[in-house]
């Protein structure tokens, strides 16, 4: 691993070639990341993923998190699809699928937030991405194994987040209606890049009515036309509201969202949205970038306002990565130099501040602003098996 790294950092900076990274990133996936979670996410007992890992892997809490669950459930069928018809990872989606679909929903089929590790629930399904994460588990295990069961969970699962996607948190919503009615960037995004995943499950021509109209919404309403960044929140008909909520900046989610994008844009033959992603992923940067210690701020407000988010100033490993995979594709896509300049600086700054260099498997999850770990652990309640993995294999298929 030692020699790769060395000679990439020999060679990188004035190499307008970046396929040398490919396989830099295809050895940290198979040799690293992936084994970490075989051997210390499955739960023998009772079925499911743990995935609260300290730095060596130990299990330090046995809640499982039905997001997680089912991005683990996705990442494995994924790798057994398109990298190799292992039995053992068809194997370990297996594991998570069975104790998802024995334990993971109430009985109007929408999927909890979480369960202990028996897989009794613990909280209500009040957030949707449980849903979009079940969806998409069940779709790409689908595709391994060709069983209806899990064709029909993923086709069920994807109609209740239609049904639910103007009112996403229904019953459990803390907003009062009428007043402040805001509209979340989160799922908007998500869906772009879950219906073209569900492909082969929902049928082309639901995607072809799908995703326009949300490409629309998230270019038209959430797009700040004065800033050229992407908003968190936004009143229901697109404008601008002044308020803690109104002002937020997540450039992760604006950053990851231009590569679902660009993946679109492609499909579609848009060349002018594939030059509008670029220009927004590098004013999103530009904004995002901490001038002092590097790295790219997990919360900013659009005015400069102090932030209500006490951990704004954290640098979080899945921001990086996905901005990272958004550069990849820009500079594959359009040659322009500012987008390898950055993916550069970008690779820099996450492959030397979130892998651990003494327990190597799985990265850090958080750092504090300068730069050093905040928390030793390598999972939890909202990390998982999934950022790491899923943007090692963009950025080796992507730049191989």
């Amino acid at each position: 691993m030692l020699k790769i790294e060395n000679e990439i950092k020999q060679e990188h900076h004035n190499d307008s070639d970046l396929s040398q990274y490919a396989k830099l990133y295809q050895k940290e996936l198979l040799e690293q990341i992936i084994p970490f979670w075989e051997k210390n996410s499955i739960d023998t007992d009772f079925g499911g993923f743990f995935t609260c890992l300290d730095r060596q892997g130990k299990v330090y809490d046995t809640d499982k998190f039905i997001w997680l669950q089912g991005r683990q459930v996705w990442m494995f069928s994924m790798l057994y699809n398109k990298v190799e018809k292992k039995q053992e990872w068809l194997d370990i989606a297996l594991h998570g699928a069975n104790f998802l679909l024995k334990n993971g929903r109430d009985t109007q089929g929408n999927w909890y937030f979480s369960l202990n590790q028996k897989g009794e629930p613990l909280i209500e399904p009040y957030n949707i991405f449980s849903d979009c994460f079940a969806a998409m588990a069940f779709g790409e295990l689908y595709k391994a194994t060709k069983d209806s069961l899990h064709k029909e969970v993923a086709i069920k699962t994807y109609n209740n987040i239609i049904a639910r996607q103007n009112n996403p948190k229904g019953k459990w919503s803390k907003a009062h209606p009428g007043t402040r009615n805001l509209k979340n960037f989160s799922l908007p995004m998500i869906l772009c890049n879950l219906s073209l995943l569900l492909e082969d499950v929902i049928g082309k021509e639901k995607v072809d009515k799908m995703v326009p109209p949300l490409i629309e919404d998230i270019m038209t309403n959430f797009l700040n036309k004065e800033h050229g960044i992407i908003m968190e929140n936004v009143f229901l008909d697109g404008t601008f509201c002044d308020s803690f909520e109104g002002r937020q900046i997540n450039p992760g989610h604006g950053n990851e969202s231009m590569w679902f994008l660009m993946d679109l844009a492609v499909r579609y033959k848009k060349p002018e949205l594939i030059k509008q992603c670029e220009e927004i992923l590098i004013r999103t940067t530009e904004f995002g970038w901490d001038k002092e210690f590097g790295g790219i701020y997990y919360f900013l407000d659009i005015k400069g306002h102090p932030m209500q988010e006490l951990q704004w100033n954290q640098k979080l490993w899945w921001v990086h990565i996905e901005t990272m995979i958004s550069f990849a594709k820009a500079y594959k896509l359009t040659g322009n130099e500012k987008c390898k300049e950055w993916f550069l600086k970008l690779h820099d700054y996450t492959w030397n501040h979130f892998r651990d260099k003494e327990f190597q498997g799985e990265w850090f999850g958080y750092l504090t602003r300068e730069g050093k770990p905040l928390l030793e652990a390598k999972g939890g309640k909202w990390k998982g098996c999934f950022h790491v993995p899923r943007g090692l294999y963009q950025l080796w298929k992507t730049l191989e």
